[in-house]
């Protein structure tokens, strides 16, 4: 399945989860997009991918900002 952003916010306005449930949520989401790369993955689909991991992980800092920081520290340290 393909991620947007217009899913991510859907998500965070999402009322009826609990903050673990959209934690959750994001953190299988993030994982799912990466297992889906491959060696045939292109540079376009896998820059696509990480762009939208860091809006994961910003989305993450707004409900638990220890855990969204240090994956966003993490991105950048590569």
């Amino acid at each position: 399945m393909d991620y947007s952003k217009e899913n991510l916010d859907e998500l965070m306005s999402t009322e009826s989860l609990t903050t673990k449930q959209k934690l959750d949520e994001l953190l299988r989401i993030d994982c799912s997009m990466y297992a889906n790369l491959g060696l045939e993955s292109t540079s376009k689909e896998t820059n696509a991918v990480k762009v939208l991991s860091r809006k994961i992980y910003k989305h993450i800092k707004v409900l638990d900002p220890i855990m969204g920081t240090s994956f966003l520290n993490a991105m950048d340290s590569k």
